[in-house]
């Protein structure tokens, strides 16, 4: 059982070859780029000569470091 339970927590970072705290740095810091993401876009949404493209490239910019992982 305790087995089964840790795989859980390490059988898709394995995936990606990272440990799990490895993935789990990973995964912060690519939550706190979609957040700058969601603040551009919704400071656009109110002023919208501001953050023009930020928005976009930081998700691109995130697509590209990321589609490939685990491949």
């Amino acid at each position: 059982m305790t087995t089964r339970i840790a795989r859980l927590f390490t059988e898709h970072p394995a995936s990606v070859d990272e440990s799990y705290f490895e993935h789990m740095a990973f995964a912060a810091w690519f939550s706190s780029r979609l957040l700058l993401a969601a603040g551009a876009a919704l400071v656009h949404a109110i002023l919208p000569f501001m953050f023009e493209k930020t928005a976009s490239q930081i998700v691109r910019s995130l697509y590209e470091r990321t589609h490939n992982r685990g491949r």
